[in-house]
Parts: structure tokens; sequence; C-alpha cells
């Protein structure tokens, strides 16, 4: 089978397609053909070890010293399952599934195998696979923080959400408004048009003015980009109010159950796809040099088969 693999850290050109074995289901998993996978700016950490200090010592205890243990990148994807193990009770053949499988990666390919208790659901049945692909990343990333600082405590709060019209920001402004939060977007002047469609109570442009000398203070900080720190933020916070950042040591863990939320949210139309820009297999070096430019709005979404 077709497979993008990653085997050495660098620049977008050191991926390269190439034929792999296709993957055989185990008894508790599932064999899925991937239609399509989605290039997030975790990926492109990790192809280029993108991150300083003392977490680059993390990331190469975690990924591989010298290059990625798991050389087949990609940790998002939709597609059709076409083989189920002996046990497998939750998926049939034919079923039209979405998964996130973290660091085990693997979503470059054709096919993956993928056991049946992990992150994997039928896909909205009003999605795409396109869409289904890239509501993942940002979906469970924004939602694994926001419920961490409490978004789900009492309506009304209001929360800021700093590089709001990426991948995770635009996915956190659609679940802070489906929590009934008064939400402040902090964005670039491109992305103004994309933040006021997805339901922004106030747009602060970063290079107009400090969002954080707008006199505004607020329940929740959300930083999507992990461009802030706490300290710079703390004097906008309220008493007890939380700051979440993607920028720290605490990752983002996918479950099955924030799968099943943002489905059921897609499904009555209270979360919606934003994809910038499609791109065929073949050109995934493109995809990643796109999303290299840290200048994209919500997601770009590769066409598997």
């Amino acid at each position: 089978m077709k497979a993008i693999i990653c085997p050495a850290y660098g620049a977008p050109e050191v991926l390269r397609i190439t034929e792999i074995d296709k993957p055989q289901p185990k008894d508790n998993e599932v064999l899925v053909k991937i239609m399509a996978t989605a290039v997030n700016s975790g990926d492109v950490r990790v192809r280029g070890l993108a991150v300083g200090g003392f977490l680059r010592i993390v990331m190469r205890f975690v990924l591989g010293f010298t290059r990625p243990r798991k050389p087949v990148l990609g940790n998002v994807l939709s597609g059709v399952v076409e083989a189920v193990g002996k046990n497998v009770q939750a998926f049939q053949i034919g079923d039209a599934v979405f998964a996130s499988t973290g660091f085990k990666f693997g979503a470059y390919a054709d096919y993956i195998t993928l056991p049946e208790n992990s992150s994997i659901a039928h896909k909205p049945a009003n999605a795409s696979f396109e869409e289904a692909a890239a509501i993942l990343f940002g979906g469970t990333t924004a939602l694994y923080f926001l419920q961490k600082a409490g978004i789900a405590s009492r309506p009304r709060q209001q929360v800021l959400v700093y590089g709001a019209t990426g991948s995770v920001g635009t996915a956190a402004l659609q679940i802070v408004k489906h929590y009934k939060a008064i939400v402040t977007a902090v964005c670039s002047e491109q992305g103004v048009a994309l933040a006021k469609a997805l339901g922004s109570d106030e747009i602060i442009v970063y290079s107009q003015q400090d969002f954080t000398q707008s006199g505004k203070t607020f329940d929740i900080v959300f930083d999507a980009v992990g461009k802030t720190t706490k300290s710079a933020c703390k004097k906008i916070l309220e008493k007890g109010g939380k700051y979440v950042t993607v920028g720290g040591l605490d990752v983002a863990k996918e479950t099955r159950e924030q799968l099943l939320q943002l489905k059921e949210l897609f499904e009555k139309g209270a979360f919606k796809a934003c994809i910038e820009q499609t791109y065929p297999f073949t050109e995934m070096v493109a995809a990643h040099r796109h999303v290299d430019t840290g200048k994209k709005k919500g997601n770009v979404v590769v066409q598997v088969n």
C-alpha cells in the first residue's frame, strides 16, 4: 500500500511516498481504508522537531532521537472499515468512521489498523470524509483544554481565545459558543471575517491592539497556538480564572467520548469544518509547506483515496 514516511527530522521535503505492507487486523482491531487525513501544527512540529529548549529533549525521548520512531506520521483520519477482527462488535465492514491516533500516528497511508476501543467512532452522518478528518485535531484539542478550564461549569463565562483562526482556534470558538459563553477572539486582520462567521462576540486584531490592554477580564484565557504566557495573561484573568495553553507540557488526550461529542455537535449544526485548502495525497509536501507558514486559516486536508 502507499504511505508517506518521514525518515528524518527536517523540512517538508524529507517526506516521501513509498510502498509498505498492508496491515492485517488483530482479533480486537478494525482495518480502515483511509479516505482523508489532515495536516496540523502537531504534524509539522513532529516532522521538523520544531520545539525548543527542554521540550526538544522530551520530544526526542517520545518520538525518537535521530528520526521518528514511527515514520508514517498523521494523527487524524476518516475512512471506511474494510475488515474486522473476530472479537470486534462495535463496527462492521462498510462503516464510515473517523479516528484520532495520537502519538501512534499512521494516518499518512492507504490503510491503518486500530483497536476497537481506541479513539475511533462512526463519522458524522452529514459530514464528508474531508470534513470528518478536518474537525478531529482542533476539535479534540479544544475540547480537552476548554473542559479542563471548566467551560461547562456555568454559562455566560467570558472567554478569550488567542490564535482564534487556526485549527484549534476555530474549533474553540464554536465550542465556547455551544456552552453559551461570551467569546473574544484574538487573530490577524486576515482572520477577522472567519472569526466573525464563527460567532465571536468581540475581535481583537493582535497587530493593532495588545489584547492584555483591552480593559476586559476573563474567566478563561485559552492560547490555541502556544505563543503567550500565563504571567502575561494574569492581569486579564478574573479571580479564580483559568489560563490554558497548547504550548505547555500538558498534551491534549484524545478520547472516543470527545469524538462522539464532536459527532453530535456536527450532526445538529453546532460545529462545522473550517477547511482552507485540500491537497491530493501526492502533494503532502506542499500541504506541509502550507502549514509551516503558520498563517493557515482553519484546516488543511489531504485526500488519500
